[in-house]
């Protein structure tokens, strides 16, 4: 069994690879092609820590991604645990127009990480699909929403997000889209005056 004594060094190296993460997406948010080098230095690590850990530009963008998806996938967990399911699943609607808006720039660094012949493929949305899943299975079993609606549904559903310009005033035309989905998931809902299916 071993030791461990190297647990501080692991620690720090934690540290230094968050740090990195942290400031890469505040950089890459604002600036796709912002330089490495420039995100080192801010972080406040030399070019070998940061090479250490994301040996070149898609590694880095598509780690972000990766922790940035997963911070909107895991909130609905905590969405359902503070609220009905009908609410929860509104409010993380709210929190991947966020997502989707925010991290516009990340999204371009993210295209341009994987557009290169032979680069790493784009990332897929699998959390997105599995806290989707979640949120109406919940929605489901108290007969919030219309019985058989899947996650690629909501998904594309919700997809006229991408399509609005992170620049404009996004945040109305968000709302009023994800309320029409919304109204769209409650028609026919076996507990809003609809037709409960047998089980």
């Amino acid at each position: 069994m071993q030791h461990k004594k190297d647990a501080p060094l692991r620690s720090d190296a934690q540290r230094n690879r968050e740090r990195i993460l942290e400031v890469a997406l505040a950089e890459l948010t604002l600036c796709p092609d912002a330089p490495l080098s420039a995100i080192a230095k801010k972080a406040g690590v030399g070019q070998g820590t940061f090479y250490r850990n994301f040996p070149h530009r898609e590694a880095l963008v598509l780690e972000i991604y990766r922790h940035e998806i997963h911070q909107v996938a895991d909130s609905a967990a905590h969405l359902l645990e503070q609220l009905p399911p009908e609410r929860a699943l509104r409010a993380w609607m709210d929190r991947l127009a966020e997502f989707a808006m925010t991290k516009a720039g990340l999204a371009d660094a993210i295209r341009l990480a994987t557009s290169t012949p032979g680069g790493p493929e784009k990332p897929t949305h699998t959390p997105v699909t599995d806290a989707a899943e979640l949120l109406l299975r919940a929605n489901d079993a108290v007969g919030a929403i219309r019985p058989g609606m899947t996650p690629d549904d909501l998904v594309l559903a919700i997809g006229g997000l991408w399509q609005l310009s992170p620049t404009d005033d996004w945040r109305p035309r968000a709302a009023r889209l994800l309320d029409l989905v919304m109204d769209g998931l409650r028609a026919g809902a076996p507990g809003a005056g609809g037709q409960a299916h047998p089980s």
